[in-house]
């Protein structure tokens, strides 16, 4: 038994602290994991921004909802779903997803969780588990179930590299370049014939 895993901010929609600092003005916040690997290290700056112009979890929720899946991404997924397990892996947070998913037709999500104070401010924020796009291939796998991933940035690549077969989508020239070993692809009919081409070998 096979399970897709794939990252959603840039592979299903798009970044979504990217479309805020776009809204806001702020674009210190367009820095995302394809900038910085150490995601702890980017969710403190982020946060110290948020804090530093008064703003909370009300006015990012607001931008989501003006945000839409990337063309292609729902019927990817809807593709997939045809012929294999589908699994959304994400460093994002519940907060921020829900509405993407409906979006997306529901499919399944594991994501992290904001800590919320009672006036909007994020005060911060809770990880499902240590290196969790890792930790959850793993544990897929160790259920027996094999796993088959990608993803666009630095916090994929332990999912990718650690599965059956794995596939960036979507990423940087710098991430290819350091990654030529990887295999690489930019439209999600390229992508749906690479992964069911995996499936039925």
């Amino acid at each position: 038994m096979y399970a897709v895993c794939l990252d959603l901010e840039g592979v299903l929609v798009p970044e979504i602290w990217i479309a805020f600092a776009e809204a806001t003005g702020i674009p210190e916040l367009k820095k995302t994991t394809r900038d910085e690997p150490d995601y702890d290290k980017l969710m403190k700056y982020r946060l110290a921004i948020l804090k530093e112009h008064g703003l909370g979890l009300k006015e990012i929720q607001d931008v989501i909802a003006t945000i839409d899946p990337m063309d292609g991404a729902k019927e990817f997924l809807d593709a997939l779903h045809e012929f294999t397990q589908v699994i959304i892996i994400s460093d994002t947070f519940s907060q921020f997803a829900k509405p993407l998913m409906r979006k997306l037709g529901w499919p399944t999500i594991f994501c992290n969780e904001l800590v919320v104070a009672e006036n909007g401010e994020i005060t911060d924020f809770k990880m499902r588990c240590e290196k969790s796009k890792l930790t959850t291939v793993k544990a897929l796998q160790s259920a027996g179930i094999e796993t088959i991933a990608s993803g666009d940035s630095f916090n994929d690549l332990g999912m990718i590299q650690n599965s059956k077969a794995g596939f960036l989508f979507k990423t940087t020239d710098q991430i290819k370049a350091d990654y030529p070993n990887i295999p690489a692809f930019e439209t999600y009919d390229e992508l749906l014939a690479v992964i069911k081409a995996v499936i039925e070998e």
